[in-house]
């Protein structure tokens, strides 16, 4: 699912589904609908092409020590866990958090990106499916949601699929992480009606996965809340080309934001700040 298609199903899809929310009836509302899908999907098009760069590697080898093993980080997702903006390995979602937690632990971390270009929730089975079977992360980081918005899947679906994902990690004695879906309603090239019920979907998406994840032993950051604020007040910095992806900087700030969730699954940090939920209950390693 290339970029350009997102934002037709942000501004179609979307459209078509949660239309009934605002009162919006009959041919004149259909049609002003489909201009502006014709609109968004003009000014976004598809700079950045379908492929984020690769930037699994060992990062901070310099912390190396007989005695230490390097951590191992492990990304799943969609574009943002990918990195689908950065131009350069260091500024992807997946070597942002890398170079942070191997400065906070002092011990060089091992990056394995699963994450894809387009993917929904439901494609999380199939990136752990790519493990193999004795792979064991000190960590794994999720962000995936937005395509789920887009594509219309009900919210339900969405949940069921990123909790299966979760406890499959957790199987395999691996602490997770949840960034929830992030606000579509900041989206600027999308216009209104349409920027609104997109915010608000996600949202409402954003919500259910924050309730699934912890009650199922898992760490989430909402996104939204700790990120979304710095994309809403500067999206010509935090957005890249195509002004649906984060760009370096906005990578930046969401891997800052999610580092210490990550530290407090490995077990080295006790109090969260806003925007962060520790988990319910655990249920692995128990």
């Amino acid at each position: 699912m290339t970029p350009r298609q997102r934002t037709l199903g942000v501004t179609v899809g979307i459209t078509l589904g949660v239309t009934t929310v605002l009162g919006l009836a009959g041919y004149g509302a259909r049609e002003l609908l489909r201009l502006q899908a014709q609109t968004a999907r003009r000014l976004i098009g598809k700079p950045l092409g379908e492929e984020a760069v690769a930037a699994d590697r060992t990062w901070r080898r310099r912390y190396r020590r007989p005695d230490v093993r390097p951590l191992r980080l492990l990304v799943l997702g969609d574009s943002i866990a990918a990195g689908l903006g950065a131009q350069r390995r260091k500024e992807t979602l997946g070597a942002r958090l890398a170079i942070r937690l191997a400065r906070a632990t002092h011990r060089p971390v091992r990056l394995r990106t699963e994450a894809v270009v387009g993917a929904e929730s439901s494609d999380l089975a199939a990136q752990l499916a790519r493990l193999e079977p004795d792979y064991r992360a000190d960590v794994a980081v999720i962000v995936v949601g937005g395509n789920d918005v887009t594509h219309r899947v009900p919210v339900s679906t969405s949940v069921r699929h990123l909790a299966s994902a979760v406890d499959s990690l957790h199987a395999r004695g691996t602490p997770v992480v949840v960034g929830t879906c992030p606000d579509l309603g900041a989206l600027r090239a999308v216009p209104q009606p349409l920027r609104s019920l997109g915010g608000l979907a996600s949202r409402q998406l954003a919500a259910a996965q924050r309730v699934a994840v912890v009650s199922r032993g898992a760490h989430a950051v909402s996104l939204a809340r700790v990120v979304g604020p710095f994309f809403a007040s500067n999206p010509d910095e935090m957005f890249s080309l195509d002004r649906f992806h984060p760009s370096p900087l906005g990578y930046k700030r969401t891997a800052t934001a999610m580092l210490p969730s990550v530290l407090a699954a490995l077990g080295l940090l006790d109090e969260l700040p806003e925007g962060h939920h520790a988990p319910v209950r655990r249920r692995f390693g128990e």
